[in-house]
């Protein structure tokens, strides 16, 4: 490989967001809530990078992963705090994190994991109106110089590429 070749960084993904940043946001149906919208329509699961559903949870690729893998776990239904969810809701979103952390483990070898919360807007929520897990995977030493000094991620898969190793997982059917 070449001094050229070794030196790029591609994320092909990122030009749609530089070039129309509205463009670039999950593809929506009204609702104004974007998990809402991803959750809609089972038919197009692979166009917004849903990865599994479970009962009345949902998980889905962010669109703007801090690492490869990282997803976000919610309920179905439009829920802005754990206190509004039935324990239906609560049980299906956290056995969907368990079985997610499992298959990134087994799939993308992941050996840690940064599991979040935000629970509303003061608390760096950017989406308030409807909670949701981050879940990113971890590895040794993926904490690199990018992020400090270029404010940057590399990310070594592309997204639909993820969402299709991830989705056909037996792990992630229904229970």
């Amino acid at each position: 490989m070449d001094e050229q070749t070794r030196t790029r960084l591609w994320a092909p993904w990122r030009l749609d967001y530089i070039k129309d940043p509205e463009r670039a946001k999950a593809p929506q149906t009204g609702t104004g809530c974007f998990l809402c919208d991803l959750a809609a329509d089972p038919a197009q699961d692979a166009e917004r990078l849903v990865v599994a559903r479970r009962g009345p949870a949902v998980a889905v690729l962010n669109r703007f992963p801090y690492n490869n893998g990282h997803l976000l776990v919610a309920p179905r239904e439009h829920r802005g705090d754990l206190t509004d969810l039935s324990p239906e809701q609560s049980a299906a979103c956290q056995s969907l994190l368990s079985d997610l952390c499992a298959v990134l483990r087994e799939v993308l070898n992941a050996q840690g994991f940064n599991i979040g919360l935000n629970l509303g807007a003061v608390a760096g929520a950017g989406l308030p109106g409807h909670l949701h897990w981050h879940l990113v995977p971890r590895w040794p030493g993926d904490g690199n110089f990018m992020t400090v000094t270029a404010n940057a991620s590399v990310i070594p898969q592309s997204l639909g590429t993820l969402r299709d190793l991830l989705r056909d997982h037996p792990r992630l059917g229904d229970p």
